[in-house]
């Protein structure tokens, strides 16, 4: 027992270093393998308590009830009415769950609870910034769904389930290109198949201009100024987005990504063939906004799910509520 006791210490000090070396930014941390391996191990000793550890401390309890009904048996025979053991107080101490099972298998529900959640029906995420304005503020908590575009496995994003394909328009949750280990949100621009064309600071798909429609100027708190703002009809919702009248047409510092073959750079902007199996991505703050036309095209296999809802702002709560 006290070699369990010292393995169970061992492994919680190893997953506070990790977060602690974490939120340091001494590590790079994987909050999804995180979860996973604390579900694995909280519940291989929520098993162990199930069949051995909570039966043995039973049968120790009731050796003590057996012992002490013995005991008064033999009292009651020599005509000693006082007992000065209390027999419930000795059974609740060793029916009581020590230490390092309560921080273990008595944490398991919680934690599985969480990892099937966020695993497999919604992630709450926080919005960090402000490359999709006016659609998401910085500082916005929002959930995105994880089954709508087809069911994955955590930590090796295996996909189980088809679900339905992004469509222009989405607000959609990846793991970035460059690195996969972070995710991004934009918006679904182009989708496999589509040639997209952002020139002069206008948007087409398939040489048709996607509709857009000026709408009151925009002010943004953070930098304490207006911009122009605009109505886009992408999807079958409208959305609204930002441009800054003031910042150049061309694409400058785009990367050396996979399948850039398929893009056009010129002063005017960017014309992209958008691969089988792969997404372009634009932030509604297009001025703003580090994306697909920075560093490629989104595998199908870096999807997460699709952003719908803000759930809280702490600074703004009339922000709460679904968005397109």
């Amino acid at each position: 027992m006290q070699a369990v006791q010292v393995l169970t210490a061992l492994l919680l000090a190893a997953f506070v270093g990790y977060i602690g070396s974490w939120y340091m930014g001494l590590i790079e941390g994987n909050f999804a393998l995180l979860l996973f391996l604390a579900t694995v191990v909280t519940g291989a000793y929520w098993l162990a308590e199930r069949l051995y550890f909570l039966p043995r401390r039973r049968r120790a309890a009731q050796a003590i009830e057996d012992a002490a009904a013995q005991r008064r048996t033999e009292l009651d025979r020599m005509g000693i009415a006082k007992v000065d053991v209390d027999v419930q107080e000795a059974k609740g101490r060793i029916l009581m769950q020590p230490w390092w099972l309560d921080w273990t298998a008595g944490l398991f529900p919680v934690i599985a609870t969480v990892f099937v959640l966020r695993s497999f029906l919604f992630e709450p995420f926080k919005i960090p910034s402000g490359s999709m304005i006016p659609t998401l503020l910085v500082g916005d908590l929002i959930l995105v769904n994880k089954f709508t575009y087809g069911v994955r496995l955590p930590v090796i994003h295996t996909k189980l389930t088809e679900g339905n394909a992004p469509q222009r328009g989405d607000v959609m949750v990846f793991r970035y290109p460059p690195q996969p280990n972070m995710d991004y949100i934009k918006r679904v621009v182009g989708v496999p198949g589509d040639e997209v064309a952002y020139l002069n600071k206008r948007l087409s798909v398939n040489g048709q201009p996607v509709p857009t429609t000026a709408v009151p100027d925009f002010f943004d708190e953070g930098a304490m100024r207006y911009f122009k703002q605009y109505e886009e009809q992408l999807g079958a919702q409208p959305h609204r987005l930002l441009n800054n009248p003031e910042a150049p047409a061309f694409v400058q510092g785009a990367s050396d990504f996979a399948y850039r073959d398929h893009c056009r750079y010129s002063v005017e902007g960017v014309v992209c063939k958008v691969p089988s199996g792969h997404y372009f991505m634009m932030g509604d703050n297009r001025d703003n906004s580090l994306d697909s036309r920075y560093w490629g095209f989104v595998p199908d296999a870096n999807i997460v799910g699709k952003a719908f809802f803000v759930w809280m702002n702490f600074g703004d709560l009339k922000r709460i509520g679904a968005f397109h």
